[in-house]
């Protein structure tokens, strides 16, 4: 299981879970309208859900119903990015 960043979010891309995530699991690109957690990385540590200004940040299990479509949005979204270094990370951008 893992934490999974929902439809609230979509606009908002405030970054602070991104500023507090131990172990940079949670990605965007400029063009991106969210972010997005990896659900291969994510420890489940929850300093990500308890920053969110949105409350949009949920364990995939506890999220409400309309919103658990965004476990497959997030799994998906890095099915298509590479996030292993070819690209900088947002926390990266945040610290140039």
């Amino acid at each position: 299981m893992t934490y999974i960043i929902t439809e609230p979010c979509i606009g908002t891309k405030d970054a602070s879970c991104v500023d507090v995530c131990p172990v940079d699991c949670i990605h965007s690109t400029d063009d991106d309208a969210q972010y997005y957690i990896d659900p291969d990385m994510c420890i489940d540590c929850a300093a990500c859900e308890t920053v969110c200004p949105v409350s949009a940040i949920f364990f995939e299990d506890d999220a409400p119903a309309d919103q658990k479509k965004f476990t497959v949005i997030n799994a998906d979204w890095f099915k298509a990015h590479d996030t292993s270094g070819a690209w900088r990370s947002t926390a990266d951008r945040y610290d140039a």
